[in-house]
């Protein structure tokens, strides 16, 4: 499936940006214009059935098959959030940029407590501004509104294949290229044992203190640092 796409920049280099559940490529408004300063073109996508891409059947194979049919292989750079950073760890063989960043993956967690339930999700469709600006009182007014828009048009759908349970049999057995995890304070998706094994198989480990899930919207300065020798 062919996705919609934004682009920053005209450099030489290229970085590739993909979203989490419930977002499209507006959730990068700030990192984009960053990284197309720094001389990338900057190609953000929306994910199927967010934004303005088709709607259809929904997995992570696909979300990652999406990728592959839509974005340029060999790119210097490919950040993922979230989903996003699910659906990048299953196309970057295939993708093969220089260097990997996962910004708070959804992979699994050895905590059963960290499950996430879909119900959830379709709930948090319907959340006002006010709901918005409570559950996330560092993000700007305009993060707020990007929120606001991109709900608007997200198919709750993607969410059934959370299936209630944490994502086990998606987290990496080893990096494809180099590769870093930027965690979120208490991430609610990659637990403390999860952490460690990804340090083990090779992954570089980050995190940002006192971000929450939304590293880039939540603590934009924070994010750009902690992205240091990796953007």
């Amino acid at each position: 499936m062919q996705l919609n796409t934004r682009e920053w920049g005209t450099g030489d280099r290229t970085a590739l940006l993909v979203h989490g559940i419930m977002s499209d490529h507006r959730t990068w408004r700030r990192v984009g214009p960053a990284l197309a300063d720094k001389g990338y073109r900057v190609i953000a996508v929306d994910l199927r059935g967010h934004g303005e891409s088709p709607r259809g059947e929904y997995s992570p194979e696909l979300f990652a098959e999406d990728l592959v049919d839509t974005l340029p292989d060999g790119a210097e750079l490919a950040i993922g959030h979230s989903l996003g950073g699910l659906a990048l760890s299953l196309a970057v063989e295939r993708l093969a940029p220089g260097r990997a960043v996962y910004s708070d993956p959804a992979w699994a967690s050895a905590d059963p407590s960290q499950r996430v339930d879909p119900a959830l999700f379709v709930q948090f469709a319907q959340a006002t501004r006010e709901q918005i600006t409570a559950m996330n009182p560092r993000w700007e007014a305009a993060d707020v509104e990007v929120e606001l828009a991109t709900l608007a048009l997200w198919d709750t759908g993607t969410a059934a294949f959370l299936g209630g349970g944490p994502l086990t049999g998606y987290l990496p057995e080893k990096p494809a290229v180099p590769s870093l995890v930027q965690l979120a304070e208490n991430s609610f998706l990659i637990g403390p044992a999860d952490a460690g094994l990804l340090s083990e198989r090779g992954f570089g480990i980050r995190t940002v203190m006192g971000a929450s899930h939304t590293i880039h919207r939540d603590d934009f300065d924070g994010f750009l640092r902690s992205l240091d020798g990796w953007i």
